[in-house]
């Protein structure tokens, strides 16, 4: 590998959840099958999944195994939940194995995250260390690699995760660079989270990465159609006098949210390739990066930093009073679930956490309504509240049905 100073640290999150089906009250009770209906296309989890694998998972795995073969200098990371993997493997299984020949290259690096992608680390510690823990080894069976850095689900980040990361061992963790954090300092380098002994700090540039992800398509964005010379020059100029930019967006952006036909999987083969014409320029993986370059300063976020929605904070999630009472409602649960050592039981509850769930409730307006509704399979928050908490009330008669045997054995 040639000695670069100036690198782009591209991160692509790969993720499916179990969608609650309609779930009514008349269940309850009588039908413990939450997560699919095959009558309702929005809740067919494997339809989805089929429908994703096709647009999105295969042709951009296809070419990313492409980019490796052509381009000794690019490299990328990937962090993929456990319930995708989950998922994958029962309906897709030619995507694992595509997937395991990718990291096998040794210039793919698998990153670190909850199993089922919830937001455990705000109500319980000890379930949040169990699903880390869980994704960790899912990983290193799979894949038969560790994994060294860490990001959390929907990229939430604060001072308090950034220590557990760092007694945890963990050599780096990803955030979101939002600017009221930042203020005069650039997304551009590498930082240590306050507070901290050993573990770096990597942010994402969120235009950058927002250009491809939200933007790209959109007729009326004053920059469409975004070319690939002018996306070079943009990301050439952002890192004139800085070594790193980190694109941290969703795998899905390829292919799902940004279809084949606006041209992205075209774009983003001749980026690379303008990318690396640059005798200086080169891609590293996010544990590259922070071990080629020194931290620059510290950061400090005492208050939780997201990826999602105009605040960037936890409002797409916790935001109302029905997301707030499903979330309480179902980590309250957890003692007593754990307590069966009912695997099924113990899994639907994991499902259950997936902060997708929450999300379907958001009942924000204008712009980041639309982001949340275009990714919602119900017809209104309100749906997907009523259908998630029969499920909660449905597992709370098999607790008690549990119990109750429990007590006549």
């Amino acid at each position: 590998m040639r000695q670069a100073e100036r690198g782009i640290v591209l991160y692509l999150h790969m993720h499916q959840p179990w969608r609650v089906r309609q779930y009514s009250v008349f269940d309850t009770a009588t039908a413990h099958n939450y997560f699919s209906d095959s009558s309702h296309p929005g809740q067919d989890n494997k339809a989805i999944f089929d429908k994703v694998a096709h647009k999105s998972y295969r042709p951009m795995n296809a070419l990313l195994e492409k980019l490796l073969e052509t381009h000794d200098d690019f490299k990328i990371s990937l962090s993929i939940t456990g319930t995708f993997l989950d998922q994958a493997e029962a309906w897709a299984p030619d995507i694992i194995a595509t997937l395991q020949k990718l990291v096998a290259t040794g210039r793919v690096e698998i990153i670190a995250e909850t199993y089922h992608h919830s937001l455990a680390f705000f109500f319980d510690r000890d379930e949040f260390n169990c699903q880390v823990e869980m994704h960790q080894a899912r990983i290193q069976k799979l894949f038969g690699v560790e994994t060294k850095v860490f990001r959390n689900t929907e990229l939430s980040y604060n001072d308090e995760l950034a220590r557990w990361a760092d007694e945890k061992g963990f050599d780096g963790i990803l955030a979101e660079g939002w600017d009221p954090i930042l203020k005069w300092r650039s997304p551009n380098y590498v930082y240590r989270p306050t507070a901290t002994t050993r573990i770096k700090l990597l942010l994402k540039n969120y235009r950058l990465s927002d250009d491809l992800a939200f933007r790209f398509s959109n007729q009326a964005w004053s920059e469409w159609p975004l070319t690939h010379d002018r996306y070079t020059q943009w990301t050439n100029d952002a890192i004139n006098d800085s070594p790193l930019i980190n694109l941290f967006m969703d795998y899905e952006t390829f292919g799902e949210h940004q279809w084949a036909e606006t041209g992205i999987f075209d774009f983003f083969e001749k980026f690379v390739e303008n990318w690396l014409s640059t005798p200086t320029n080169t891609f590293y993986t996010a544990s590259e990066a922070i071990a080629t370059h020194q931290p620059v300063g510290e950061i400090s976020m005492p208050a939780t930093v997201t990826w999602a929605d105009s605040e960037r904070d936890l409002t797409a999630w916790l935001g109302n009073d029905m997301q707030k009472e499903a979330m309480r409602h179902v980590y309250a649960l957890g003692s007593d679930v754990l307590a069966t050592h009912d695997p099924k039981l113990i899994e639907d509850w994991r499902r259950l956490q997936t902060s997708d769930n929450p999300y379907y409730m958001c009942t924000k307006w204008f712009k980041d309504g639309d982001v949340h509704a275009y990714f919602s399979p119900y017809s209104s928050p309100y749906d997907a509240f009523i259908y998630y908490m029969n499920a909660v009330r449905d597992m709370r008669w098999r607790l008690d049905t549990h119990s109750s045997k429990e007590s006549n054995a």
